[in-house]
């Protein structure tokens, strides 16, 4: 088993924080998912900012497609995975 991390992009912290309580509530996640803010390239606004939800995924126990849904539900996507 590998350990995977998944990442979902938000468009705003609201949306990140209700999308990482949905992981822990709902989806029994086993670690907590970390909120990161990524602001876009050139944008000094926070209002400009991308919201991260990293969430590790020891052994790929969530489907990617239902976390892609998840985000969807809340205007983000998820990344794909990178080697």
């Amino acid at each position: 088993m590998s350990d995977v991390r998944h990442v979902l992009v938000l468009p705003d912290r609201d949306a990140a924080e209700e999308v990482a309580e949905v992981l822990t509530e709902e989806y029994g996640v086993a670690q907590e998912p970390q909120l990161v803010r990524d602001a876009l390239a050139g944008e000094d606004d926070a209002e400009d900012a991308q919201w991260l939800v990293v969430l590790e995924d020891p052994g790929s126990a969530c489907d990617p497609a239902t976390l892609d849904t998840l985000a969807s539900e809340y205007e983000g996507w998820l990344e794909p995975e990178r080697s």
